[in-house]
């Protein structure tokens, strides 16, 4: 059976390309976080706790947009591993607060060191600047705002500069998938 074009589509889509590329990138910085006793999920929490300076385990649930109970687990494997501390807070003892250890930062800026050298080789078909480019429009792209910095302005944009936007997408079809 032939398939069928999709009517009002680009023939370039970087959804498949994105995860092609995030597939190659979590393969090799999984065979170099392993031996470091890591995940990828230990290191998104183990960076966050560092560039936060810590956190309380509620505001590391909605930054890791991660259920509690989940957060609780990945807690329990780096303080298990003497990567993070849990403190009861002094302002409200129902609360912990989360700290690196030094230890932790140890072992993320060896996983960071390990990391460069992954992003090398993924990305070895780019130059710096092409490098620094692609950085800037993933953050962009990831921050959810517009170049002026406000969300519901990129969100305006994203729906009526989009290739697809015909006026039956923009409201008017019940079925916007189709567009």
């Amino acid at each position: 059976m032939a398939s069928l074009p999709v009517l009002n589509q680009p023939p370039r889509r970087s959804g498949a390309l994105l995860e092609q590329l995030t597939r190659r990138m979590r393969l090799h910085a999984e065979s170099v976080l392993t031996p470091l006793g890591l995940r990828p999920r230990h290191l998104v929490a183990l960076t966050v706790l560092r560039d936060q300076h810590g956190s309380t385990q509620q505001a590391l649930s909605t930054t890791l947009m991660m259920d509690r109970a989940n957060v609780v687990g990945l807690l329990n494997d780096l303080e298990t591993d003497g990567l993070i501390e849990r403190l009861r807070s002094p302002e409200d003892r129902r609360r912990h607060l989360v700290q690196l250890t030094d230890e932790g930062g140890k072992r993320l800026a060896k996983a960071e060191f390990a990391l460069a050298r992954v992003e090398d080789e993924v990305l070895c078909a780019l130059d710096t600047g092409q490098r620094d480019t692609l950085y800037d429009l993933l953050q962009l792209a990831a921050s959810g705002h517009g170049v002026d910095g406000t969300a519901a302005d990129a969100a305006l944009s994203c729906v009526t500069d989009a290739p697809a936007a015909t006026p039956e997408c923009l409201g008017e079809a019940e079925d916007t998938e189709t567009c």
